[in-house]
């Protein structure tokens, strides 16, 4: 879909680059609290309650994956086409999430993380029509998703690795926590499915669906330079 510009959202558009910025906060946040760390350290044997609520919370807190999510869904208005793609983001997303635990694959944290930054990007862009206007070709949307779902998992998956795991009842509590991100997941969504339907029935949705995206890619490029920066020039002492 392509749109008209609405150059009167300037003020708009900057004060949303200014949410984006605050944003690189939440990017550093995002993750495993230390708290939550202590416990899967520190647990032994099936803990299936304990794992769905953390896999829930994860995917609630996780800004990058609802940022994506958010574009993936903002032009889709039937709920067959919502729940196609969010079943294969959902299934790249778990794919490599309890496979990069259990097979110990190791990528690097900062890089995956950057890539996932660059899913928001590049879902914006396909919201604005730009490779189709810059390119004359339109990118596979279905597979688009389940290859940044693969990313998105690895992402989780890189940051489990850094602890101390179990392997009394690994596998139990890698499922639940999928399954509790799932939970999240859905509960994320129907909140920005609710919102998106009302604005959708207002003449603004039309005006400012173009600020919304360029808004939108603002914070993945945020989110992908953080990750950039941190592999570059490592954390901060």
């Amino acid at each position: 879909m392509t749109f008209r510009p609405a150059w009167s959202t300037t003020l708009r558009v900057a004060g949303g680059l200014a949410l984006c910025a605050a944003l690189e906060g939440v990017a550093i946040a995002h993750g495993v609290s230390e708290g939550d760390q202590g416990f899967i350290e520190n647990t032994s044997g099936p803990q299936i309650g304990p794992f769905l609520y953390l896999g829930a919370k994860h995917m609630v807190t996780g800004y990058d994956h609802l940022l994506f999510l958010l574009g993936v869904i903002f032009f889709l208005y039937r709920l067959r086409d919502v729940a196609g793609y969010v079943t294969l983001f959902a299934v790249g997303h778990s794919t490599t999430l309890i496979a990069g635990v259990l097979l110990g694959t190791n990528v690097n944290a900062y890089l995956v993380d950057a890539v996932i930054g660059l899913s928001v990007v590049y879902k914006a862009l396909d919201n604005l029509g730009a490779f189709r206007t810059w390119f004359g070709v339109q990118p596979d949307a279905r597979t688009a998703v389940l290859i940044f779902g693969f990313f998105h998992g690895f992402g989780l998956a890189t940051k489990l690795q850094d602890f101390a795991l179990s392997s009394d009842g690994l596998v139990a509590n890698l499922l639940a926590f999928n399954v509790g991100v799932e939970i999240g997941q859905v509960l994320a969504l129907s909140g920005i499915l609710i919102l998106m339907g009302y604005w959708r029935r207002t003449r603004s949705f039309a005006r400012y669906a173009f600020a919304a995206n360029v808004v939108l890619m603002a914070a993945g490029f945020l989110l992908t330079g953080y990750q950039l920066a941190g592999f570059f020039i490592g954390d901060p002492a």
